[in-house]
């Protein structure tokens, strides 16, 4: 599973990395976590940031999700 964190590395975007990580750790699921910074990058999927990308869609912008929605989101990325 390859998920992307999409932020300049404000604090929103780092509490979505650890929220995200934090999920991830609870469903004993092994992603691939990405940090992307480039605002080129950021703006191929959104331009309201941070940005949840899990495997190429975009779950989620402009907010920081709770932890069980990213779950949620996680175990429908497994089960599609």
């Amino acid at each position: 599973m390859e998920i992307k964190v999409l932020g300049p590395g404000c604090y929103n975007c780092q509490q979505l990395e650890k929220t995200t990580i934090n999920a991830l750790a609870e469903l004993d699921v092994a992603a691939n976590v990405t940090k992307v910074t480039d605002f080129k990058e950021i703006a191929k999927y959104t331009m309201a940031t941070p940005g949840l990308v899990i495997d190429g869609k975009v779950v989620s912008q402009g907010r920081v999700p709770t932890k069980d929605e990213i779950k949620r989101w996680v175990k429908a990325a497994q089960n599609p």
